[in-house]
């Protein structure tokens, strides 16, 4: 790469982008693009929907009227690659800008994220911030310390006239130092006031602002509004704008984005800014000076400890009335939140191998930990159906409404439980902690029970925790990893099973249409073998007096998939999908037991358990972690 050439191409790109002008000049842009005028929360709007939207149809995707109903989810490109499992949460946030946008009654509203720590709320505005500085520059007076837009120039009793020509709304008014300007530097000639284009950055504290929390004994309102600078006042009055800088968050974020961090944890005097800045947009300038108008997005987050504080006192009703809400949850869908884990993880620079399911079951701990308790099922079913997976149940998918189930819940589902922090943290302890530079379920689960009991917490609550990891987690993590090292010992499994799935539906269709059934070798027609359905059907545990319903049900199925067009094979249909693999598993279990428990082993067996292991590398283990697991495997499955 010639670096020379790359930055003096950046840096004619950036002079090809520059602009200065006058209003006049200004006024033709505009004509031919009314856009270039738009406010604050019109412009973060289109930012937000620009990339794109999809429509998730719950008639075409299975998984989504499984989780969501017959409920309409939009999916923001946007907020693809940095947010999972909280769609309703970025509708409810798109949905606040849309209607800003229109201005309506949310264009006067503090956009306000309240929800565990944890659980995004901080990186939605960063990437909110980051959107805004890879935009398009605006324009803005030259010299404004606000950056205001030019038509604020246009005096009032001539908008109007404007408007019409222009196809727009001219809100707002100059601040009080361009105003000064307007009068003493261009004798009122507005129109030859200059104009220049002006980006956005956070470090430059461009159309950015950021309120961190203050000492309680030192809120000094400058931190919002700016101040006046005492080493002029010998030399103006105190009203003459000369001696204001316009240096405060509201100034700064003017035409951009205000942030508040952790925002009641101020004090209710020092917020009383906000309630001009919405209702009125309007801000108190510095001193004595007039009023000064503000446009701009007022974002502010908090836990919930200090929302629940500060709106049981009523003397807070102003402020609590130009809020909108949302509420930022934890991600409850386990194949959201693993996704989660994959994107920080792929920041750092941890090298290391992760052996597979090593972050779904970190996941699954998470999750867990997070979903209230049922009346109806367990908590390990629960966490399935909140991701959308089918629940076999004596041979039949168990409907179960997951509407009834977050009904059951209540609204705090979701808003307690294990953070997405403490789970990378645990990932990051096993990492460090690795000699091999790999990691796999049971070094992180060691790890996550290590900071569970270094956790400050009530006891029955880390109780409760332990129990999670140690008993509900490893036992299903014991069933993907028994199923798992089967199909590696047995590396025809996937045609061993297609064979059983036609085998299987060649019977029960024949069964159900009381038919004969062609023998291919003889071509002798004989009667569905009535024992070898049986053979299957008894490892879901199906009984006898189910199991002409059960044949009913998987030949309807198949013959309704394939007008559907879809795909027809043993994965289609849940139960009899467990079924067939369980009948494989059990077939070999003495073999796979025998294979990974044996220390000394003849040529065959030590050539079948070779194969496996490279097998197992294949579908991602390493040398190190497959010793690990399948040391474990010997110790932990198939016990006598």
């Amino acid at each position: 790469m010639n670096f020379k050439e790359l930055i003096e191409q950046d840096r004619e790109k950036g002079r090809k982008d520059e602009f200065e002008g006058t209003l006049l000049e200004y006024l033709q842009i505009i004509k031919e693009n009314p856009e270039v005028a738009q406010l604050a929360h019109r412009r973060m709007y289109n930012l937000i929907t620009d990339p794109g939207v999809e429509i998730l149809k719950s008639e075409e995707n299975l998984r989504i009227r499984k989780i969501y109903g017959n409920e309409t989810i939009k999916s923001y490109n946007f907020f693809k690659n940095d947010f999972f499992g909280i769609e309703k949460t970025l509708m409810k946030i798109a949905s606040y800008f849309y209607s800003a946008a229109m201005n309506g009654e949310e264009s006067r509203q503090v956009l306000y994220l309240v929800g565990p720590v944890g659980s995004g709320k901080s990186s939605i505005v960063e990437v909110l911030k980051r959107a805004l500085e890879e935009s398009e520059a605006i324009y803005a007076l030259k010299g404004c310390p606000m950056r205001e837009e030019p038509l604020h120039l246009i005096p009032k009793h001539l908008r109007k006239q404007f408007e019409e020509n222009l196809g727009i709304k001219i809100e707002g008014d100059l601040c009080p130092v361009c105003r000064h300007r307007l009068k003493e530097e261009f004798k009122g000639q507005y129109e030859n006031f200059p104009v220049v284009k002006t980006g956005f950055s956070i470090r430059s504290r461009k159309g950015i602002g950021v309120v961190p929390p203050v000492d309680p004994n030192n809120q000094d309102t400058s931190v919002l509004v700016g101040s006046v600078d005492i080493s002029k006042m010998d030399l103006y009055p105190e009203d003459d704008p000369r001696i204001f800088s316009l240096n405060g968050a509201f100034d700064v974020g003017n035409r951009g984005l205000v942030e508040f961090i952790e925002v009641f944890k101020n004090d209710v005097e020092y917020l009383h800014t906000i309630i001009t800045a919405t209702q009125e947009k309007s801000i108190p300038s510095p001193g004595k000076g007039s009023m000064i108008y503000f446009d701009g997005v007022i974002i502010a987050h908090s836990n919930e400890a200090e929302w629940n504080k500060f709106k049981s006192d009523h003397t807070n009703e102003a402020i609590l009335d130009r809020i909108v809400k949302v509420e930022v949850p934890y991600c409850m869908e386990l194949s959201e939140e693993t996704k989660i884990y994959e994107k920080i993880l792929k920041k750092s620079h941890f090298k290391a191998h992760i052996a597979p399911h090593t972050i779904e079951v970190a996941a699954m701990f998470a999750i867990l930990s997070r979903l209230s308790l049922s009346n109806k099922v367990d908590l390990l079913t629960k966490l399935k159906i909140y991701n959308g997976e089918e629940i076999v149940e004596k041979g039949t998918t168990k409907k179960i409404d997951i509407m009834e189930l977050r009904e059951e819940a209540g609204i705090r589902e979701g808003m307690e439980g294990i953070s997405t922090r403490f789970i990378i943290k645990a990932i990051d302890n096993a990492l460090s902690d690795s000699e091999h530079h790999c990691i796999n379920p049971l070094s992180v689960m060691e790890s996550i029970i290590k900071s569970i009991k270094d956790l400050d917490v009530a006891d029955d609550l880390r109780k409760k925790y332990l129990g999670l990891i140690q008993d509900s987690i490893r036992k299903e993590y014991n069933k993907v990893l028994e199923k798992e090292i089967t199909k590696a010992f047995i590396q025809s499994f996937k045609e061993q099973a297609e064979s059983l799935f036609n085998n299987y539906l060649d019977h029960a269709e024949a069964y159900v249409n009381r038919a004969k059934i062609k023998d291919k070798s003889t071509g002798e027609q004989l009667d569905p073998d009535e024992k070898f359905m049986r053979s299957i059907e008894e490892q879901i545990g199906i009984s006898e007096g189910s199991a002409k319903g059960f044949r009913s049900d998987v030949t309807s199925y198949m013959f309704y998939l394939m007008r559907k067009g879809g795909k027809v094979d043993y994965t289609s249909y849940e139960p009899l999908k467990e079924a067939i693999e369980k009948k494989i598993t059990s077939s070999v279990r003495e073999m796979s037991r025998i294979v990974t428990k044996s220390k000394v082993r003849d040529k065959e067996q030590h050539k079948k358990y070779n194969s496996m292991v490279e097998e197992m590398k294949k579908n991602g283990y390493c040398d190190h972690c497959c010793d690990v697991i399948l040391k474990y495997a010997a110790n932990n499955l198939w016990k006598d």
